[in-house]
């Protein structure tokens, strides 16, 4: 990408937003403010008009996802990174349905970091390959369970992307836009959740593994 790119982060841990601002700014990314709370990061946005947002999930105030879909609806050209400890599906949904366009768990690196900034201004569309292969293991029902849980396009995508392929890539390989992949990850991820509630009253059984004949088939085109 062209120069660097304008940022705000918002977590409420002072010496994550400290890496993260040396982190981008050696990349030569312009951090223009900081927030530790959701209604700080309301309105320092609004002030500041930032490109990228880095946003935690777990807020004072209004949390981060709800702080995702008021920005996202005030500014839909806004990208907005999640940067989380959690990596359950139902909130991966939440974010992607609230606007963000990346999502990245706190075991990732700074370079992981800065990438995914650079990959989201540049209009990318980015997913932890550490939860897309997660998913992967999930998103296949037990033997007395439905097997349609997701469509094949949901796990065309989930399956891409856990080999590593951002979401971008993604698409061109799939003939599909960028925002159809992040509606297939959104679409996928709820469906998760709702055979996890269903999964509640069954016995537990083990899961299976989505083919890794998809990636294979997909890279011999």
């Amino acid at each position: 990408m062209d120069g660097g790119a304008r940022v705000v982060i918002v977590d409420d841990h002072a010496m994550l937003r400290d890496a993260m601002r040396a982190a981008l700014e050696l990349a030569g990314h312009d951090v223009v403010g900081e927030a530790g709370d959701g209604d700080e990061a309301l309105q320092l946005v609004g002030e500041v008009r930032p490109e990228v947002v880095l946003m935690d999930v777990s807020l004072p105030g209004p949390d981060g996802i709800e702080v995702t879909r008021t920005l996202c609806a005030q500014d839909p050209e806004l990208r907005v990174v999640v940067v989380t400890m959690h990596a359950n599906p139902a909130l991966v949904a939440r974010a992607v349905r609230a606007g963000a366009c990346a999502y990245l768990t706190k075991d990732f690196s700074m370079q992981d970091i800065v990438s995914a900034v650079e990959k989201v201004a540049a209009g990318d569309v980015v997913l932890s390959p550490n939860l897309a292969g997660s998913m992967l293991r999930e998103l296949t029902a037990p033997a007395h369970v439905k097997h349609d849980l997701i469509t094949k396009r949901e796990a065309d995508t989930l399956q891409l992307l856990a080999d590593g392929y951002s979401a971008h890539e993604v698409a061109s390989r799939l003939f599909v836009s960028d925002r159809t992949v992040a509606y297939d990850m959104s679409s996928a991820y709820g469906k998760l959740d709702a055979q996890r509630r269903t999964e509640a009253v069954l016995d537990r059984v083990h899961w299976g593994i989505i083919s890794r004949e998809v990636s294979a088939t997909t890279r011999g085109q």
